[in-house]
């Protein structure tokens, strides 16, 4: 299931793709997928916002596809400008988005779209959608409950409906996860049971 979201505060996204590393010595670099049709978002000439640090040389900047390829099944990308291992580099771990289409997949939201949602589990109301927040790994969505501020993965084990008409998501949460508890061991437990769930 693709979990896309656009980028806070700008012009509607989606989020397709992380860098993981260089791959070779001609500037390809292995591709992880956040979206479900690789072969259509990149064509050569697409063009990616990155999301990089600050500090980074390519803060601001974006990158064209000059080539998409699927190498002992791992996805490659080569970029127009970045001709060897060593400028490949500088790109890891940054995450591309690009504008959206008219032919999206359907199951890619934006933030816009899931902030104010209601959260149902088990047929009852138990909080809204705050925000979202972007990580590399994958996305949280902030939910506002009646008593505190939860960080949910945004994954399809942990959110398996999004219902935009109905303005509402369903969640299929690890025990504890909304739960108070007590103590801080017990915290330490909630997560690590929150992060086994979001990696199954």
């Amino acid at each position: 299931m693709s979990r896309t979201t656009d980028v806070a505060g700008e012009r509607n996204q989606l989020r397709v793709g992380r860098l993981l590393k260089a791959h070779g010595l001609k500037g390809a670099l292995k591709l992880e997928l956040y979206t479900d049709s690789p072969e259509r978002r990149f064509v050569p000439g697409a063009e990616f916002t990155l999301q990089v640090p600050e500090a980074s040389v390519w803060h601001g900047k974006t990158v064209t596809v000059r080539d998409y390829r699927v190498m002992n099944s791992s996805s490659v990308v080569f970029f127009e400008g970045v001709e060897d291992r060593t400028t490949a580099e500088s790109l890891v771990r940054a995450i591309l988005w690009m504008d959206e289409d008219e032919n999206d997949e359907d199951d890619a939201w934006y933030a816009h779209q899931l902030v104010g949602l209601e959260v149902v589990r088990d047929d009852a109301v138990i909080g809204r959608v705050l925000r979202v927040e972007h990580l590399p790994a994958q996305d949280l969505l902030i939910v506002r409950t009646a008593t505190t501020e939860v960080m949910v993965p945004f994954v399809a084990a942990i959110v398996p409906t999004v219902d935009i008409a109905a303005g509402r998501i369903v969640v299929t949460p690890p025990d504890g996860l909304f739960e108070e508890l007590p103590s801080a061991s017990d915290g330490a437990a909630r997560a690590d049971a929150v992060n086994e769930r979001a990696s199954e």
